[in-house]
């Protein structure tokens, strides 16, 4: 996606609060629908030109951080965010008039269109374009430096390899702690940085930046917080009966003293640096004696190079009956670690002209969860691509759980069917519970930490957890939704909800939520519907189906330009979201988890 998240899903009604440039152009004379047509027009035009500059100076800062291209990188975005606000001003002269749908829908997108709203004050908007950058470089430059190693600093990658393979208690608390020093500089940036994006978003006529961005979804924002709500009711069962299996072998493990069966995990023992996926504990949990796929082995096995993994993900995508990728792209992607300087190896995927130049930007590992990741990533690019035809306002998907959730849907199809095709397989090993059970240490595990990351971030942006409290909060809403809490005593010193990437960048997280839900929808309603597959969904694979292709690309194709039902009646034949297609999935596994956890006691 893009960095900024620049389009968004609009709210339902036009809301502009500058009465001052209002007043100035109501002189000018009744407005009509016909000059409304032309500044939407000019506007579109304008903004395009804004998005690229700012893509491509963000392009150059997260591939090579300095402090010339962070400072370069905040004057593109103040630029953009200077225009966005000015024409959002200025389009309140045409807030009376009756206007056709697509227009109407413009205007409303042009409301929301900024996940960091600035203010019309151009200090303050220069500020916070520094405080986003500042805060983006501090987390792109983090490292950490173990007594242990003599000198010797580890990278986050680096620390995600400990974290995922050691079980030495210590070791693994050393790491969790190490890289939450990084984020310490970041709290009185992040205050500051509420207080300006909170006026910002007051000038657009929302009470703070939390009713902004929940605007977004066709639907009043407080609907929609309770429908996130009620999706986590849906799939909380299985939550708990996985959480209550793993904190069983995790006391196996380390103890009961250091694991009690009564009570929340300790964060930094579910071998991932926020606990947000478990599945690097699989070789403790696996179900079956019979041995788990390891696409890292048959990789290297197979002397894939980080270019040959994304080559086998566009090679998905083609299956489908989509065009390969432009030669651009593997000229100006970045694919590993640059040995020279210092970058932001957050995977991410681009469209810097928001036409052809696709890009993803990653540091590329030879192992099956980056595997994976590609797949996701070029799940974006396609999408990009499928909509780069419409207006600007609608290049992005139908809401922003979307996004995520196509390139989600084909990671779902990397089945042993599908490794089997693509001779990363041999065969495929026998059972199903283990290939179940690794997905779900990613999917079912990752629910609660993808929603309470912006029900955090909702409850500081509209004031319900003050400055003094953020720290707190953030283990508690841990605590209440994963079960998860920290290893060692945290104050209000520390700054752990900076640790994670998003938070520091200002992306919404809700959409990674959504995208978990949706992509099971997505991926049922291609099997049963297209593929006539007929068997466990888990082993369904729409690779090599172009019908299944066909239907992707007409909801893709649709972008912004209409509500989300509508594309999800295109996807799906529903227009509702809905976990009931996660729960099948996993049945399975469930079952089997409910006869493991009889005579324990689970919950926390």
């Amino acid at each position: 996606m893009k960095p900024y998240a620049l389009v968004a899903i609009a709210a339902c009604t036009l809301l502009f609060s500058l009465p001052e440039i209002a007043s100035a152009q109501g002189s000018r004379g009744p407005a009509t629908v016909e000059e409304a047509a032309t500044f939407i027009a000019d506007t579109e035009q304008g903004l395009l030109r804004k998005w690229i500059d700012a893509e491509r100076a963000e392009w150059v800062r997260m591939t090579y951080i300095t402090h010339d291209t962070q400072a370069i990188a905040a004057r593109a975005y103040e630029a953009m965010m200077e225009y966005v606000a000015r024409k959002a001003g200025e389009a309140t002269r045409f807030a009376g008039l009756t206007l056709p749908y697509e227009l109407k829908r413009k205007f409303h997108l042009l409301t929301v269109s900024l996940s960091m709203p600035a203010p019309q004050d151009a200090a303050k908007r220069e500020e916070l374009a520094k405080i986003g950058t500042t805060m983006d470089g501090i987390y792109g430059k983090g490292k950490h430096c173990p007594e242990r190693l003599k000198g010797r600093c580890l990278t986050l990658p680096e620390m995600y390899e400990v974290l995922a393979t050691s079980r030495d208690y210590d070791e693994l608390l050393d790491v969790w702690q190490g890289w939450r020093k990084v984020s310490l500089p970041m709290r009185d940036l992040f205050v500051r940085f509420v207080d300006i994006v909170n006026e910002g978003a007051e000038e657009l006529g929302f009470s703070n930046l939390a009713e902004l961005w929940n605007s977004r979804y066709d639907m009043d924002a407080e609907d929609f917080e309770a429908e996130t709500d009620r999706l986590w009711g849906q799939v909380k069962p299985l939550y708990l009966d996985l959480h209550c299996h793993v904190r069983a072998k995790l006391a196996e493990c380390y103890g009961e003293d250091m694991v009690p069966l009564d009570g929340p995990i300790p964060a930094h023992l579910l071998g991932n640096m926020w606990a947000q996926e478990w599945s690097n504990l699989f070789d403790m949990l696996a179900p079956e004696k019979a041995t788990a796929i390891d696409i890292s082995e048959a990789l290297k096995a197979k002397k894939v190079d980080e270019k040959g993994m994304v080559k086998y993900a566009e090679n998905f995508f083609v299956s489908l009956g989509m065009p390969p990728l432009p030669e651009s792209f593997w000229e100006r992607s970045m694919f590993t670690k640059p040995r020279d300087r210092e970058v932001v190896c957050h995977a991410s995927a681009w469209d810097v002209d928001q036409k052809d130049d696709l890009r993803i930007k990653m540091c590329i590992h030879i192992n099956g969860e980056d595997f994976t990741t590609i797949h996701h990533e070029l799940g974006h690019n396609y999408y990009q691509r499928a909509y780069n035809h419409l207006d600007p306002l609608f290049l992005n998907s139908a809401n922003d759980g979307f996004h995520e959730a196509l390139g989600d849907l084909i990671a779902l199809s990397v089945t042993p069917s599908y490794l089997k095709q693509v001779d990363l397989l041999d065969e495929a090993p026998p059972g199903y519970l283990n290939p179940l059970m690794k997905r779900a240490l990613d999917k079912i595990a990752f629910l609660p930490w993808g929603l309470m990351v912006d029900k955090w971030r909702w409850k500081v942006f509209d004031g319900r957890i003050p400055a003094d409290e953020y720290n707190q909060a953030w283990w508690d809403l841990r605590e209440r939704y994963q079960g998860v809490k920290a290893p060692v005593k945290r104050t209000e010193n520390d700054f752990d909800p900076g640790a994670k990437y998003h938070i520091p960048a200002n992306v919404p997280y809700t959409r990674y939520f959504l995208a978990a839900i949706l992509q099971f929808q997505f991926h049922r309603a291609l099997c049963r519907q297209v593929v006539k597959f007929e068997g466990p969904l888990h082993e369904c694979s729409i690779y090599g189906n172009k019908e299944a292709g066909d239907r992707i690309m007409k909801m893709m194709k649709m972008g912004l330009s209409r509500p989300w039902p509508d594309a999800m009646e295109v996807m799906t034949g529903g227009r509702r979201m809905n976990a009931d297609a996660i729960i099948e999935y996993f049945k399975p596994l469930h079952d089997w988890l409910k006869e493991q956890n009889k005579d324990r006691q689970c919950g926390w």
